[in-house]
């Protein structure tokens, strides 16, 4: 095969999850085709990255890497996430996903029982950190760090209480993972193939805020802080090789006439066909920059993260 019609095959995959074209060759020989991205086997593998994804887009516009995410490995098996191997994103990472129990009263329902991931754990193995909730078949691995600086900062939160060091869930976190999946507003069908496609959020500026939330009925809302041009964004998870099937029902785009007005951004109503539901996504264009300001905050985040 030539080497630009392999690139091409290629192009969308690579443009979603950041992985390299050397690493999708050998997918090119077994498909011949343009390279789709694999859907989690088991309900539980959609459900733990559905938790992680919601837990983890608190962290907000931070680098160019929506959610500190540089790469996406996805398998139907397993999800394996290269992050900034920046201390204060691994302090964040591990703040929002590591579970505790939270002060609540007798009325509170399950869900505010417990901050972070309910059940989630983690193990260090060879090339990183694995999290995974036990005796699940689900599992996501985190790499482009050293596991002893996670270890580091975990040791920092010691005044979070976390429920790491027990070997089973805690009885609250099994009514909170209970009552999460009972509830229809947050739907694997939605939010794992989205953090398999996470990188197809952000656009080309140095500043990318990927966040994702319950909007009103049973529909969900998906901001970025200055995303990419819409047709791409159409194309990356619509029509496209690489896309879910996501319909345009409504659009609001702005991107040929006035990109650079951070005061005007762009809004596409999407409609999840299976289910039905929509997916209002809005790019806030934002237009923030690396200034001095940023990179101060960055850099002491960052000189804190192991104190």
């Amino acid at each position: 095969m030539p080497p630009q019609a392999a690139l091409a095959l290629t192009e969308d995959r690579r443009r979603c999850t950041g992985e390299s074209h050397q690493a999708l060759c050998a997918l090119l020989e077994a498909t011949g085709g343009p390279l789709t991205i694999p859907a989690a086997r088991h309900p539980e593998q959609a459900r733990l990255e559905t938790a992680v994804f919601l837990a983890c887009c608190k962290i907000g516009g931070l680098s160019e890497h929506p959610l500190g995410i540089v790469q996406v490995r996805p398998g139907e098996d397993q999800l394996a996430l290269r992050l900034v191997n920046e201390p204060s994103i691994l302090y964040y990472w591990a703040e929002f996903l590591l579970p505790r129990l939270n002060d609540c009263d007798e009325f509170s329902a399950p869900q505010d029982w417990i901050t972070g991931v309910p059940g989630l754990r983690y193990r260090r193995e060879k090339g990183g950190v694995c999290l995974y909730r036990p005796g699940m078949p689900a599992s996501i691995l985190l790499t482009g760090f050293s596991p002893h600086q996670w270890d580091r900062i975990v040791d920092r939160l010691t005044d979070y209480n976390l429920l790491q060091p027990r070997p089973d869930w805690a009885p609250e976190e099994r009514a909170a993972y209970a009552a999460a999946a009972a509830t229809p507003y947050e739907p694997p069908s939605i939010y794992s193939p989205l953090l398999r496609r996470v990188r197809a959020t952000a656009g080309p500026g140095p500043v990318n805020g990927t966040d994702a939330w319950q909007a009103l009925g049973h529909g969900v809302r998906l901001e970025t802080t200055d995303g990419p041009p819409c047709p791409d964004l159409i194309r990356l998870l619509g029509d496209g090789p690489t896309g879910l099937g996501w319909e345009v029902a409504h659009k609001r785009c702005t991107c040929l006439c006035d990109h650079i007005h951070s005061d005007v951004g762009c809004n596409i109503d999407f409609r999840e066909p299976t289910t039905g539901r929509f997916v209002y996504y809005s790019n806030a264009k934002r237009g923030r920059t690396l200034d001095d300001h940023p990179r101060q905050r960055s850099a002491e985040e960052n000189r804190t993260a192991f104190a």
